[in-house]
């Protein structure tokens, strides 16, 4: 049994898709069904349960998938750890993180990466948080990145630098005249919000109850760049993280307003399993991603 077929089995499992699974391996799907069938014969017993389009593994599918998960994890750390003794950093990264983390807070980082280790094999998916915490918890990815991160059993949170948080409006509200207000001056006014069960959503209604203001929500979204379109039209105005809105208010078409006398932060932080040693190339990741020359656009504020 090689290794190629320990990871087409992992990935199938991970991706829950056969053709996921044949384009990861650069093989056909008819290829992937193949290696799976193999399995199946070489362990005599069924490892997948295949309800049309879906795919689950089944007990001794589960128990296959951990093993060789370690078996794949251990591999790669052997690949890198022979690569960085040359003073080569390699192989592959696999990165989950939500969509605004991935826009806003890393797109720097990756694009430095990327030029300083063109040999690493980076991949970067996007999730919803709870979708991080599993991929992270089952070894489907190295590094997850999170806001408003929370401890979980098998997981370390290395802290990043948090992003701190403006207000936004229109160009044609009436707050738009003003480079500062104070926290409790929005009490009353239509907001457009997070989701309430979003970390964003209930981090800012926690600050707006810590300082005894009410607004009035008129609208609800579960991501930034619906917040910020529904602002832009004059719907209300919101609390976004500051480095998400520089091209719209470079471009105009949104204002932003630091609190006046406050500061307030997003806090972001990286999930890495703590039983197992953290790769190079994550090391080196996590590293841009602290380093303060990529929060140029906070500095500014």
């Amino acid at each position: 049994m090689q290794i190629e077929t320990l990871k087409v089995f992992c990935d199938l499992v991970e991706s829950r898709s056969f053709s996921q699974a044949a384009v990861r391996n650069f093989i056909t799907q008819s290829a992937v069904s193949q290696q799976i069938r193999n399995l199946e014969a070489r362990f005599e017993t069924p490892l997948l349960i295949r309800n049309g389009r879906s795919i689950e593994p089944t007990e001794a599918g589960q128990v296959l998938y951990q093993a060789a998960r370690e078996i794949l994890d251990r591999y790669d750390r052997m690949q890198a750890e022979m690569k960085s003794a040359g003073q080569e950093i390699s192989g592959s990264l696999r990165v989950s993180t939500i969509y605004s983390v991935g826009l806003y807070e890393m797109s720097n980082a990756m694009k430095t990466f990327m030029k300083r280790y063109p040999k690493v094999n980076l991949r970067v998916d996007f999730n919803r948080p709870n979708r991080v915490y599993e991929e992270c918890l089952s070894g489907a990815v190295d590094l997850g990145v999170v806001t408003y991160p929370k401890p979980r059993r098998g997981l370390e949170i290395i802290p990043l630098p948090a992003d701190r948080l403006t207000l936004i409006c229109s160009p044609e509200h009436p707050l738009a005249r003003r480079r500062q207000i104070d926290l409790r001056k929005i009490d009353g006014e239509n907001f457009v919000a997070f989701e309430r069960g979003t970390g964003s959503g209930r981090a800012i209604a926690q600050i707006l109850n810590q300082n005894g203001v009410k607004v009035r929500v008129v609208m609800e979204f579960d991501n930034i760049e619906t917040i910020k379109r529904s602002v832009e039209i004059g719907t209300g105005i919101s609390i976004v993280p500051l480095l998400s809105v520089q091209r719209e208010v470079q471009a105009g078409t949104l204002v932003q307003l630091q609190f006046k006398g406050r500061k307030f932060y997003r806090t972001l932080g990286a999930l890495v399993r703590s039983n197992r040693p953290i790769l190079p190339a994550a090391q080196k990741f996590i590293e841009l991603l602290q380093h303060p020359r990529w929060r140029a656009a906070d500095a500014e504020g």
